[in-house]
């Protein structure tokens, strides 16, 4: 979910020329490239979450059951896109983790630079709303119909927190200790975990909470709890942070 860096096997890299740290966005990429993989993962991935989310409610009224096709369909297709656009955009496809890359880098490390955040953050947008149309297009239900799902309980505002925080920690703890190479597994297994443990089945998410208000399915979210899940993610991306840099905090052991 974060950047990957490229380095070209056996190719060696002159010492003199700096090389992006993990977690930085890949170099030599325009930013248009990268901001329509932003668009293209994001509009793929909310088209795995509702689109799964109808085929499950079609094939079954067991609602444990459907979950379970969401959220493994979920993990699978987030895995994939991962990978296949990771070398490209560093596969966010969340302005959470766009923002928290921002800001760790915000002082000349690596990272997104306000003016690609700026690019990024509306083509997630953009990504999540035509994926929505796209499933819903997919198994014929109306293009665009405002969902009627109320989300707006505080525990599951609380969930939004929790999920959040926790997949900010995990991205950031991935790139601070320099294993970014499992992301696509690690982030994948996470949100799938995070569908059953938390009690709002895991957005953590702007872009695609927003997508997922287009369309009145089992994953939809009414627009009237948009606003609450957009918040308490924010709240939680900034809790991952300060996790991350209290866990991995870097520099010499003083205590005893």
């Amino acid at each position: 979910m974060t950047a990957t860096h490229e380095a070209a096997a056996g190719s060696p890299v002159p010492a003199s020329e700096p090389q992006p740290a993990p977690g930085a966005t890949p170099p030599r990429r325009p930013l248009a490239a990268r901001a329509a993989a932003e668009l293209l993962g994001t509009a793929a991935l909310v088209a795995v979450v509702v689109g799964s989310g109808i085929q499950a409610t079609e094939l079954t009224k067991d609602v444990g059951l459907q979950l379970l096709a969401n959220s493994m369909a979920t993990v699978f297709g987030l895995g994939v896109l991962i990978l296949l656009l990771g070398p490209v955009s560093g596969a966010h496809f969340n302005p959470v983790v766009t923002l928290a890359e921002w800001w760790t880098g915000r002082r000349g490390g690596p990272g997104v630079t306000i003016r690609e955040a700026a690019a990024y953050v509306p083509a997630q947008i953009a990504g999540a709303i035509a994926g929505a149309i796209l499933a819903d297009a997919m198994f014929g239900k109306p293009l665009v119909e405002w969902s009627t799902h109320d989300r707006s309980a505080g525990h599951l505002l609380l969930g939004e927190v929790v999920a959040t925080a926790g997949l900010i920690l995990l991205i950031f703890g991935l790139a601070r200790t320099d294993q970014l190479r499992f992301a696509p597994v690690a982030v994948a297994s996470y949100i799938g975990a995070a569908y059953w443990f938390t009690s709002s089945t895991s957005f953590a998410n702007p872009a695609v909470t927003i997508g997922r208000a287009f369309t009145d399915t089992f994953a939809g979210i009414a627009p009237g709890s948009v606003a609450g899940f957009i918040g308490m993610q924010i709240v939680g991306g900034v809790i991952g942070l300060a996790l991350m840099a209290l866990v991995f905090a870097s520099g010499r052991d003083t205590d005893g």
